[in-house]
């Protein structure tokens, strides 16, 4: 009897949803979402009303609502299998937003803490471990593999074709799939 593989993008939208999925309730809902803007707000020292967090809110309201769009449900919250349906869908459907583009700007804009159009390794490494709360001991590792002209720093265009890549690549091991884990853990 052979089983399929699962597929490398689903496995990486699935490594979000369980970042997401702070009660561990098996479903993702708009909570889940305020909560990762709080946490964003937080290490990042950005006030409510700065329009970075305005940006950010504004982008996870539509990923969101877009999400809920696209995914085969009746209620406001995403089991698994319905969150990774949903995103991939969303990713590719554009009519609305480019969730692969809309969202990691603004994300991007509120990482970049000093406004110097860089990501720095200290800057990245907050965003992974303490706005997604993601163990990741190999950090380092995975800012080298995402800086991919290895200049130290993760420039915007860097980290809007990591966002790419993860969800658009079938291939299961690129340095995109250490970003909230790797395949198969």
């Amino acid at each position: 009897m052979t089983t399929a593989a699962r597929d490398p993008v689903d496995i990486r939208i699935g490594h979000i949803f369980d970042a997401l999925d702070a009660d561990q309730d098996g479903f993702v809902e708009w909570g889940d979402y305020q909560r990762l803007l709080e946490r964003h707000t937080a290490v990042f020292g950005a006030a409510g009303n700065d329009r970075r967090i305005t940006a950010l809110a504004a982008a996870y309201t539509m990923l969101w609502l877009e999400f809920l769009r696209h995914a085969d449900t009746e209620g406001d919250r995403l089991s698994r299998d319905e969150y990774i349906a949903a995103s991939r869908a969303a990713s590719i459907d554009t009519s609305r937003m480019s969730m692969t583009e809309g969202v990691p700007h603004a994300v991007f804009d509120l990482i970049d803490a000093d406004d110097d159009h860089q990501m720095s390794r200290s800057e990245f490494s907050r965003y992974v471990k303490d706005v997604w709360r993601i163990n990741a001991p190999d950090v380092t590792h995975t800012f080298d593999a995402l800086d991919t002209d290895g200049d130290g720093l993760i420039s915007r265009n860097e980290f809007i074709l990591v966002v790419r890549e993860f969800y658009f690549s079938p291939r299961p091991q690129t340095p995109v799939s250490l970003l909230f884990g790797r395949p198969g853990r």
